[in-house]
């Protein structure tokens, strides 16, 4: 019988636990593979003691019984260990021995897991299922259109634009008073939305930017990425292919000494300057990376300590308000690159978001408005961030497109949709619905990473441990260890892979509208649920 000081207020069994490893002792050589792959210890070996009954049949006999001792496989239900269903173990298990599995009772371990009194904060996305976007049907198809538009002859090409639009007799205006004209970019409208170097591991990196440069070089395809908070390496920064990347700067301005000290070293320009005022997953929050990422180079890129936590405040310390934004942090990155290179603002979707919209039309400097929704994912949140808080990303576009509508300047600042866009695979319908609700353009992260290089996290609360360092895959791990399971060339090759698909079914959908020259942004009629 066990006794008391085995069972605690907070103890835990096995059917408690949101994913249940399940092992077979007859299949398994003890091999130790599947315990030095888990990246949370949930399993360890362990020693188990079996009792067995001996009987005769001597009816004079006395029933003994004997104790057996073997070794096995234990899983942990410690909530700091607790198993995150990531099946690292069974994919490296020679026997098929051992497998996690989803537990059919409502997960207890969430009263269990803000031990010492810090609320559980994860990576990945809301664990909530479906979403307005999957809701969506495409209704409005043309019967008699173009043989080049047919569904199986796509001969068309599909761009966008990034940054101020003006129409040409405000161009000429613009030009005599100001001296200069609003930069455009003619781009792809799938983005890979901003994942910094620091919360990617080195050779997820290096593949996604690697995909791009084929793409652009040799497809022609003129996608663009973001590189998130935190800088990216001189090297890049230094190349042609900067040209193709987006340069984020948020609010704790992590890495950006090296990229001002560069401008004058810069073969190419950026394609544009994303500035991060929010992210749809935790809204009015600042960025966080962990410390578990933070290594000498991270930190050196950075400018900071390595081993330390970093932070970045919830606003931009230097401003007060969006007015005084526009006028001071946007300008000024505009003067930083001779007026060449877009800049447009980052913010959560939010019911402000139409605030911010209209100041942003009154000023020629911005070049357009991202939007991140409240499906947006990162790489650190608490839980009641990322599944109480924000705004659906379908009706924040809409509600922005419609504002630009009444003032005639929806063809002047082009609205760019992120945050659960592909969340159950469907990328390009997601993409389309926000087209046709009034985006330019899109970004996705998360579905990159689960399509180029097999990240295992879900929605069913599987994994998301993207936050402190452990990716099983090594995608978002800065241990060597961890990020050298991670071949590059796949990386780059998968990323190509999806943006061809992603084209094919965007054209697929966009073809029986009748639009060959240009995206159907705002479109809404074309939609129903």
């Amino acid at each position: 019988m066990l006794s008391d000081r085995y069972i605690t207020a907070s103890a835990l069994s096995k059917k408690d636990l949101p994913w249940q490893v399940l092992w077979n002792r007859d299949k398994c050589t003890l091999c130790g593979q599947c315990t030095a792959v888990c990246p949370v210890n949930a399993i360890e070996l362990g020693v188990f003691r079996k009792r067995i009954l001996q009987t005769s049949l001597d009816t004079g006999s006395v029933p003994s019984s004997i104790n057996s001792v073997f070794h096995g496989i234990r899983q942990r239900t410690d909530p700091a260990y607790s198993c995150v269903g990531c099946a690292m173990c069974n994919m490296v298990c020679p026997n098929d021995a051992i497998i996690p599995v989803k537990s059919d009772e409502a997960d207890k371990l969430i009263f269990h897991i803000n031990q010492g009194g810090q609320p559980r904060s994860r990576g990945g996305r809301r664990n909530v299922k479906g979403g307005i976007l999957d809701q969506i049907k495409f209704i409005r198809i043309s019967m008699l259109t173009d043989p080049a538009l047919d569904a199986g002859r796509h001969e068309f090409e599909l761009r966008t634009l990034l940054g101020r639009i003006l129409p040409p007799e405000k161009n000429l205006e613009f030009y005599y008073e100001n001296g200069w004209i609003p930069p455009v970019r003619d781009i792809y409208p799938l983005i890979i939305g901003g994942m910094s170097f620091g919360a990617l591991s080195p050779n997820m990196w290096e593949g996604l930017q690697m995909g791009i440069a084929y793409l652009n070089e040799e497809l022609s395809m003129p996608v663009r990425i973001c590189t998130g908070e935190g800088g990216c390496p001189p090297r890049l920064l230094r190349s042609r292919f900067i040209k193709y990347v987006i340069l984020q700067i948020a609010s704790g301005y992590f890495g950006w000494d090296e990229i001002i000290h560069s401008i004058p070293h810069m073969k190419e320009d950026p394609c544009a300057i994303e500035i991060k005022y929010g992210q749809g997953a935790k809204p009015g929050d600042g960025g966080l990376l962990m410390w578990h990422k933070v290594n000498k180079l991270i930190a050196a890129i950075r400018g900071v300590p390595a081993g330390v936590s970093l932070p970045s405040p919830p606003t931009h310390q230097t401003q007060y308000s969006i007015e005084e934004s526009v006028a001071k942090m946007i300008q000024s990155m505009c003067m930083a690159w001779g007026f060449r290179v877009p800049v447009y603002p980052k913010i959560s979707g939010t019911s402000t978001a139409l605030a911010v919209l209209n100041n942003l039309t009154r000023n020629p400097y911005a070049g357009g408005l991202a939007i991140d929704g409240e499906d947006g994912g990162t790489g650190a949140a608490y839980n009641v961030s990322m599944n109480h808080m924000g705004h659906p990303i379908a009706s924040n576009v809409r509600d922005c497109y419609l504002t630009l509508t009444k003032t005639g300047m929806q063809n002047e600042i082009p609205i760019f949709a992120a945050g659960g866009i592909g969340k159950s695979g469907n990328l390009a319908a997601n993409a389309s619905a926000l087209i046709m609700l009034g985006a330019s353009g899109v970004q996705a992260g998360k579905y990159i990473m689960q399509a180029a290089a097999g990240c295992v996290g879900s929605e069913s609360d599987r994994c998301n441990i993207c936050n402190i360092g452990r990716c099983p895959k090594g995608i978002t791990s800065q241990d060597p260890r961890l990020y050298r399971r991670l071949d590059v060339e796949d990386v780059a090759q998968r990323v190509v892979d999806v943006f061809l698909s992603f084209d094919t079914e965007l054209k697929k959908i966009v073809a029986p509208l009748g639009r060959s020259t240009s995206l159907p942004i705002g479109m809404s009629d074309a939609l129903d649920k």
